[in-house]
């Protein structure tokens, strides 16, 4: 749906050309949820601000759709931003206006529907973000919740093909957040709507996205499956927030008391694997011995996984059996300690 290519962003502030974008390459699949991930500062508004042109590139094409939107006149700019719903961090409500004002707004501002028909949609879409009970109050009224729930509402109001979200839910408390991230799931899975997102915060990538691509200073640094990219995350920057909510504690590494000569493995399984007794198959077909120091089950999205940290202690002769063993079962191993020798 979406095709970014070679795309460049640059600012000039006090006489100096200032890059924030620099040689961007992404392609977004129809209906699926893809994040863009990063610091304060790498260039993840800008990006997301060009996808409707709220932020003009320097140079470089965004396809939409087969059209690139970076040649549009006045006419297909308004029409494209009929397409594409935006949410934003800070919600951007309306407050002189209630809920059922605020999300007929985009329906009055397009000017195809009837009142008849805005009602109707108004009223279907306060079913949707689970609302009905609070159309006549005010932004004041409600909760930071509930008010982002009025932002999605009227960003889906004219049926978009793709919806912005601009740190959606980092102005919300951690239960709220995980609300917000099943509403927005849930309206993926019903409408089939595209949605590109942005955040700094790995455990919303982790919760709702199929894909996901790292920005740093300006440039894509990684990206890929989320469960590749989170599990297996090749760049520093990656590495780094992903740390942040990393369930194993490597500081174990620094602790003395190891075995001479054992391994400290970390163990990753996805899919079916996830709850099979691997340590227990292995214990029955080899002599080696297997320490669990600390390890955990979660899911990606709707994939389960499983990462351990254990230390394997075994002749040279057990040791090879026992990486045999799990690249038959599909559990990946990576080596990140030695015991003292």
């Amino acid at each position: 749906m979406i095709r970014i290519a070679k795309l460049h962003k640059n600012y000039t502030v006090d006489g100096r050309s200032i890059t924030a974008l620099n040689d961007i390459n992404l392609q977004v699949s129809k209906g699926e949820i893809f994040g863009i991930i990063g610091r304060s500062g790498a260039g993840k508004s800008t990006l997301l601000r060009t996808l409707n042109l709220l932020e003009r590139p320097t140079q470089g094409s965004i396809l939409v759709d087969g059209q690139d939107i970076t040649k549009f006149d006045d006419a297909d700019l308004h029409r494209l931003r009929q397409r594409v719903g935006m949410v934003f961090q800070h919600f951007n409500l309306l407050n002189a206006k209630t809920v059922a004002q605020n999300i007929d707004f985009p329906l009055k501002l397009a000017g195809q529907y009837t009142q008849h028909q805005r009602s109707e949609r108004v009223s279907e879409l306060l079913e949707l973000v689970g609302l009905s009970d609070q159309r006549d109050k005010y932004p004041s009224q409600l909760s930071g919740g509930q008010k982002q729930r009025v932002g999605i509402a009227r960003a889906i109001a004219n049926s978009p093909q793709l919806l912005l979200c601009d740190e959606a839910t980092s102005a919300l408390d951690p239960e709220t957040t995980q609300a917000i991230l099943r509403l927005l799931l849930d309206i993926n899975q019903k409408l089939g709507l595209t949605i590109v997102l942005i955040t700094h915060e790995m455990q919303v990538i982790r919760t709702l996205c199929d894909r996901v691509a790292v920005i740093d200073a300006g440039q894509i640094v990684e990206s890929g499956d989320v469960a590749d990219v989170f599990l297996h995350p090749q760049h520093a920057v990656t590495k780094s927030l992903v740390a942040e909510n990393h369930p194993l504690d490597l500081d174990i590494l620094s602790q003395a008391g190891r075995a001479p000569g054992s391994l400290l493995l970390r163990l990753t399984y996805v899919g079916a694997a996830t709850y099979q007794p691997i340590l227990s198959q292995i214990a029955s077909q080899t002599k080696a011995q297997l320490a669990i120091l600390q390890g955990t089950i979660a899911r990606i999205k709707n994939t389960p996984y499983g990462q351990l940290l254990v230390e394997l202690t075994a002749s040279a002769q057990e040791t090879e059996q026992v990486f045999s063993l799990f690249q038959q079962m599909q559990v990946r191993h990576e080596i990140i300690g030695k015991g003292a020798n």
